[in-house]
C-alpha cells in the first residue's frame, strides 16, 4: 500500500495511504452488486408486472433505444452522482472505507468525478477492468487513468491521520465567512485552537470553551455573534481555511 502525501493550501503536509488493488476491487464489486440488483427490480417491475415488453415490440427501433436508456440511465449516472453526492464515495466506497480526494489538498469537485466518470469507459469497460488494474498496481499514487486525468487519487479512511488532527476544515464552494479580522491568527493559533476546542467539546468542558472564546476575541477583535460559543469556534475555523484557501 503505497503512501500519499497531499501539500494542502496551508502548506501543510498530510500522508495518507493510497487505497490498495483489493480496496478498489472489492468496492467496484458492492457497486457492481447494487446496479444489478437495481436492473433485476427494474426488470421484474416494468418487463414482468407492466408487461412494457409488449409496447416495446410496438415501437420502432429509436423509441425502443430511448425507453431503455431511460430506465437504465441510474445505472449508468451511479458513480458520479453518488460521489458529489457523497464528497468522493460510492455506497461501495463508504462500506470499504475509501475515499476520491485532489492530490494538491483540495476538495474533489464535480468536474473532477465527471473525467474519472468519462475515463471509466476506458479504465473499466475495456478488457474488463485490466487497464484500471494495471494502472492502479504501477502508479505510484495507486491511480487508474481517470484518477490521473482529473489529479485525483483514492484513499483509505482507515488511517490513524485524517483532516480532524490538522487545521483543516471541510468547507463547500458556496461558503459565506462571517469573521474577516480571523486572519490575524495564525496558522499555529489554529492547532492550538482546533484541538483545545475537540479535547474540550468531547469532555463537555463548557468553562474552557467559553475562555477559548474570550482569548480570541481579546486578540483579533472579534465579537461572538452567534451567541453559542461552540458555533462560534466552528466557524472561526472555517473562516480561516476560507481566507487562507482564498489569499
Amino acid at each position: 500500500m503505497s503512501e500519499l502525501s497531499i501539500n494542502t493550501t496551508q502548506n501543510v503536509k498530510i500522508n495518507f495511504k493510497a487505497a490498495s488493488a483489493g480496496e478498489r476491487i472489492g468496492s467496484h464489486f458492492i457497486d457492481f452488486g447494487i446496479k444489478i440488483a437495481y436492473v433485476i427490480v427494474i426488470w421484474s417491475i416494468v418487463f414482468y408486472w407492466l408487461q412494457l415488453d409488449r409496447l416495446l415490440d410496438s415501437l420502432d427501433s429509436w423509441s425502443r433505444m430511448t425507453i431503455l436508456l431511460l430506465l437504465y440511465f441510474p445505472v449508468i449516472i451511479y458513480s458520479i452522482t453518488l460521489e458529489s453526492i457523497f464528497e468522493g464515495q460510492t455506497i461501495g466506497k463508504k462500506i470499504v472505507k475509501i475515499k476520491v480526494v485532489k492530490i494538491d489538498g483540495y476538495q474533489a469537485g464535480f468536474g473532477d468525478y465527471l473525467m474519472r466518470w468519462f475515463f471509466r469507459l476506458i479504465d473499466l469497460s475495456i478488457f474488463f477492468g485490466i487497464i484500471a488494474l494495471v494502472t492502479v498496481i504501477m502508479s505510484k499514487k495507486g491511480q487508474r487513468l481517470g484518477d490521473m486525468v482529473a489529479g485525483t487519487a483514492v484513499i483509505t479512511l482507515k488511517n490513524k491521520i485524517n483532516i480532524s488532527h490538522t487545521i483543516l476544515e471541510e468547507i463547500g464552494e458556496a461558503y459565506v465567512p462571517t469573521y474577516p479580522l480571523v486572519i490575524k491568527l495564525t496558522d499555529n493559533d489554529m492547532r492550538i485552537i482546533k484541538e483545545t476546542f475537540l479535547k474540550a467539546d468531547l469532555k463537555d468542558d463548557y468553562e474552557t470553551i467559553v475562555k477559548l472564546v474570550s482569548k480570541i476575541e481579546s486578540v483579533t477583535g472579534i465579537k461572538n455573534q452567534s451567541g453559542n460559543s461552540k458555533d462560534f469556534l466552528r466557524t472561526i475555523l472555517k473562516d480561516y481555511n476560507f481566507y487562507t484557501q482564498n489569499m
